[in-house]
């Protein structure tokens, strides 16, 4: 999913609730506040703490924190921007393969029937539509491989039910697609629908897909190592849980505020990283590959002159899915 590019007002983005960061950090964010609050309480009635203690060492170590977590969230989002660039790959190659379906198969000539019509034009027309279908298909199965989903009945509408029979067995489905236009670009060149020059044309958009995909698999395969995400998650806790202590002989009565605004600044940091590292999922800010999808399917099937088109998904509770 993804939160839509929208102008909102100084004030609503403000308050904003829906898409940021704060539904998968408010939990820590409210046990760091009310143990501040702890802090304070015990302070200022029993003078418990050091009063020796010193802000110095949080200053430096914050300032220290600060740059790991924009270096790990660079890091977060550099995959996310590779993520979107590889689907935007995606819709322009669909619509190449599409174009080339549509343009370069077609009957030799000297194939005429006793009218002087081409003896097989419905059958290349019944080809070039099963070709787009598969195309179609082969998106959608894509969204489906990138998000572990298991929903093969969302391809039944675009491949005929024996293929869809035998993706059941299949680990990587979009592969097996792509491999299945292969043999049908095969069969349609040994009947004389493709002419030689052209046969590697269409194999080398099908050769652009595979190596979109592995883009993609690439990303969502190699996360970033446990142990640098393991590491900020337990400094960004150890710092905030341990900031009230340094900080409430100089603040005071304050200490919970500023422990709160600090901490929605670092936990922040750190979910953002999380919620971007993987570009493909259903979280808010995530890529909309469900509406990609079927933007790529209502393209594609406008190429057949067809008109009875599913709409455009818009976006739902604020977010594109």
């Amino acid at each position: 999913m993804m939160v839509p590019e929208k102008r909102y007002s100084w004030l609503r983005l403000l308050l904003k609730y829906r898409g940021t960061a704060l539904p998968r950090m408010q939990g820590r964010l409210a046990f760091t506040t009310l143990l501040a609050v702890g802090v304070t309480a015990v302070d200022l009635n029993v003078r418990f703490f050091h009063p020796d203690l010193t802000t110095i060492p949080f200053t430096l170590i914050g300032l220290a924190l600060s740059i790991f977590l924009g270096f790990r969230n660079n890091t977060s989002y550099d995959r996310f921007w590779e993520g979107r660039k590889l689907w935007g790959g995606l819709v322009n190659t669909t619509r190449t393969v599409t174009r080339q379906i549509l343009t370069l198969v077609n009957e030799p000539e000297a194939r005429k029937d006793e009218a002087g019509r081409p003896a097989e034009s419905e059958a290349i027309a019944t080809f070039r539509r099963e070709m787009v279908y598969r195309v179609i298909g082969y998106t959608h199965a894509l969204r489906l491989h990138l998000r572990d989903q298991d929903r093969l009945e969302e391809l039944a509408p675009f491949l005929s039910a024996t293929e869809v029979e035998a993706l059941k067995g299949e680990l990587n489905r979009p592969i097996a697609i792509l491999q299945s236009m292969s043999f049908r670009l095969r069969d349609a060149w040994q009947r004389g629908w493709i002419h030689a020059y052209h046969l590697p044309v269409l194999e080398q958009s099908l050769s652009v897909l595979t190596d979109l995909q592995g883009g993609c698999e690439r990303i969502k395969s190699t996360p970033i190592p446990l142990s640098y995400t393991s590491l900020i998650h337990q400094l960004v806790a150890l710092y905030c849980f341990a900031l009230p202590f340094g900080i409430v002989k100089t603040v005071g009565v304050f200490t919970p505020v500023v422990v709160g605004i600090v901490a929605y600044a670092f936990y922040g940091l750190d979910a953002i990283g999380d919620e971007i590292e993987n570009p493909f999922g259903t979280d808010p800010n995530d890529l909309p590959l469900s509406t990609i999808s079927r933007m790529i399917e209502v393209n594609l099937r406008q190429r057949l002159d067809e008109t009875d088109l599913p709409p455009l998904l818009k976006p739902k509770g604020g977010n594109l899915h």
